[in-house]
């Protein structure tokens, strides 16, 4: 937490100086109004006339002090705000810098929105607890230090009274804060989880609604959201009873003090002002304690937030790239052959998901990659964007061991059609144009043009400039598809990735992206993924995966010719879609 404020230290050393002045000005009140009484007291007394010209200006000196101190605690808040938002500023700039370092398995394990909460959420949680410690804790702590020395300076006596209670409220503070805080943590992961199912529910809102699964949506979420209520009220109960505690305890501290001050004013060791001035202190320094029973609510609350955003700025990271670009530039350089050499990949020790495939796609070619489902196609080419890592053999692209390779120059070799269309908020120009830096109007149209997204875009009330939202509303699939791969066609890679590209567009907008691809695969070494084999008929190579390995590889011919795991995968698809017949 101190690194993160490393950046603001002149603003941290600001907060905490206004902060001593602000309590510096305020301790120093009571020990003057106890002269004042001594003065009154001593005149009502006969012993000398009260100068009531010399008490007013004394009353105007504290009134300055109060003021002062007043305007110091307004300037110690509004730094600790701002110093509190720039550390969660750079919180979310190093949270959103490591989810681009992470590797995809950690996306694998982890919900969305438990992804997102730790970023929103608990760092915004954090700023809260960063601020409350900046103006209450350090205050606190201040103000505590400067009326035991005032204490002190009165009476050593009464001030070994008044601290009899302390190791008491310790005690107590320690033992519930302790039992507290596992219950903040589980209560901020059961927010994460009923965020993540929130995501979800709404996201997949069409399907949810078909399947007429909203009664088991809503008891989910009412399950979710038992389990944040269970976790948060035991949290806010367990530190919700150190106040009351903590002020039952400094009352049995002001009897103490009254009792013992009392006899000490009889015997004549102290005086009236004496008193006033150490109960005043007294009061400042059993108040500091009690707020501190109650800001340990905020602070558990913070540290199960602040667990939670290390963890994730903590988390593994991908293996950093080798070193600089070993062609000197990306994109278009090289001719794109492709080698998988006896690759193996596996999540766990003793549970493999690819195992010794080796397929070489030659430049120019293409290879359909089908297979059941979970048999690892699409694990193959995650492999080969280094999405994840090789776990033994290795892959080359134009000779060169990708491992080699930066990621950036790695893929931007491979342009890549994703099974789930992915569109952002921005024009439909712009969001052909993602990850082409700098491509103009006409070229975004002859991308567009190529996969057959010109005539529909030209239909749009404002062309290629219609605003789409995250999720392409008023797209259909088929249209969302062809912005995508026109994208991909933009960047103009020497390597091509279909992943299940045609396999949620209807047959006309199928056989527009057929044709496109087919004028386009010329120069490209394209990789096909998809269940439907009719896509795949004219491919270079046909490898057929089944449990993580190559099964079979040849043309669709040979493939069929030799009655294996293809040709039985062909029989079952087109028996299945052929009409039946008298």
């Amino acid at each position: 937490m101190l690194r993160a404020m490393g950046g603001d230290r002149r603003l941290l050393v600001a907060a905490v100086g206004v902060n001593a002045a602000s309590v510096g000005l305020a301790t120093v009140v009571p020990y003057i109004l106890g002269r004042v009484t001594d003065r009154v007291v001593q005149g009502l007394g006969g012993d000398a006339e009260v100068d009531f010209p010399a008490i007013g200006r004394i009353l105007l000196g504290i009134a300055v002090l109060v003021v002062l101190s007043a305007l110091a605690a307004l300037a110690r808040g509004r730094l600790a705000v701002r110093l509190a938002q720039r550390t969660a500023f750079r919180f979310r700039e190093q949270a959103e810098a490591k989810l681009h370092r992470l590797p995809l398995g950690y996306f694998d394990r982890s919900p969305r929105g438990e992804v997102l909460s730790r970023v929103t959420n608990d760092i915004d949680n954090l700023a809260l607890t960063l601020q409350q410690t900046l103006t209450g804790v350090i205050a606190n702590v201040l103000t505590l230090l400067g009326a035991l020395v005032m204490m002190l300076w009165i009476s050593p006596l009464l001030t070994l009274v008044a601290l009899v209670t302390i190791p008491v409220a310790l005690w107590v503070t320690k033992a519930l804060a302790r039992r507290a805080q596992p219950q903040f943590v589980r209560s901020w992961e059961a927010t994460g989880k009923l965020n993540a199912h929130l995501e979800e529910t709404f996201t997949g809102h069409e399907v949810v609604t078909v399947h007429g699964r909203q009664r088991e949506a809503a008891l989910e979420f009412a399950a979710r959201n038992e389990a944040v209520y269970r976790s948060s009220s035991r949290a806010q109960v367990l530190s919700g009873v150190i106040e009351p505690v903590m002020n039952l305890i400094g009352n049995l501290n002001y009897v103490l003090v009254a009792v013992v001050g009392g006899l000490r004013v009889t015997a004549g060791a102290m005086t009236v002002g004496d008193i006033q001035a150490f109960v005043t202190y007294t009061v400042q320094f059993n108040r500091p304690v009690t707020q501190m029973g109650a800001l340990a609510n905020i602070i558990q609350s913070g540290l199960a937030s602040a667990e939670r955003v290390f963890a994730l700025l903590d988390a593994d990271e991908q293996r950093p790239d080798a070193g600089s670009p070993q062609s000197g530039q990306s994109g278009r350089a090289g001719a794109g052959r492709v080698e998988f050499q006896r690759v193996s990949f596996r999540y766990e020790p003793d549970k493999p998901l690819i195992e010794e495939v080796s397929l070489t796609a030659e430049p120019g070619h293409t290879v359909a990659i089908v297979g059941p489902t979970g048999a690892g196609k699409t694990t193959l080419v995650n492999l080969l964007m280094r999405f994840y890592e090789v776990s033994g053999g290795r892959i080359a692209v134009d000779g060169v061991d990708i491992a080699a390779l930066p990621r950036p120059e790695l893929r931007g070799k491979v342009g890549m059609v994703l099974q789930d269309t992915w569109l952002f908020g921005g024009t439909i120009a712009e969001n052909i144009a993602y990850g082409a830096e700098g491509a103009e109007g006409e070229q975004v149209v002859r991308a567009a043009a190529a996969a057959h997204a010109d005539p529909f875009v030209r239909t749009l009330p404002r062309g290629y400039e219609t605003v789409v939202d995250g999720e392409g509303a008023g797209l259909s699939a088929g249209e969302k598809q062809l912005i995508t791969i026109a994208r991909a066609f933009l960047t103009d890679p020497p390597i091509l990735v279909l992943d299940e590209a045609t396999s949620s567009v209807d047959t006309r907008t199928e056989v527009l992206i057929q044709r496109a691809m087919t004028a386009l695969r010329s120069g490209r070494t394209c990789f096909v993924i998809a269940h439907r084999l009719s896509t795949i008929r004219d491919a270079d190579t046909i490898v057929v995966m089944e449990d993580g390995r190559i099964a079979e590889q040849g043309t669709h011919h040979d493939l069929l010719a030799a009655e294996g795991a293809y040709a039985r995968l062909h029989a079952a698809q087109f028996t299945r879609t052929a009409p039946a017949t008298d």
